[in-house]
């Protein structure tokens, strides 16, 4: 008769899954806020709070204590009243998840998926990819194009 450790696999592999879904969930709001505000900044010179919480579909409140949070780690600097900009690590950050998003993005159209799906699918995948599957989805879709 096999136990559960049996049909579940090893204990401590599946924690640490586990531990690096919670670690990507952390990571994700800060590179989410960090890469619209480079859009807005590129798009139109500035990010405001208002811009945000209106893109991001949360209130003015949230996206002050996020910012807060994104200033305590030294990836943007903001003054009360004013726009927000992204310090040299934010700017880093942001330019980090825009290819992440390119390479997400890329794979799952070159495999057939919609633009509209693929652009929703892409936001939510692009976090939590492997730096490892993420050059193998590369490599893909740059096979594909050949």
């Amino acid at each position: 008769m096999s136990g559960a450790g049996d049909k579940l696999g090893a204990a401590a592999v599946q924690a640490a899954g586990f531990g690096r879904i919670r670690e990507d969930h952390r990571a994700e709001i800060a590179e989410d806020y960090v890469e619209l505000i480079a859009d807005l900044i590129d798009a139109g010179g500035e990010a405001r709070v208002v811009d945000l919480a209106h893109r991001l579909g949360v209130t003015a409140a949230t996206v002050n204590a996020t910012v807060g949070r994104l200033q305590r780690e030294g990836l943007v600097t903001s003054e009360p009243y004013r726009s927000i900009f992204l310090t040299r690590a934010g700017r880093a950050l942001a330019v980090h998840c825009r290819r992440r998003h390119r390479i997400v993005l890329g794979f799952l159209r070159a495999i057939g998926v919609d633009e509209a799906t693929a652009a929703l699918d892409a936001e939510g995948i692009e976090h939590h990819v492997s730096d490892a599957t993420l050059e193998a989805l590369e490599r893909f879709t740059a096979a594909r194009r050949r």
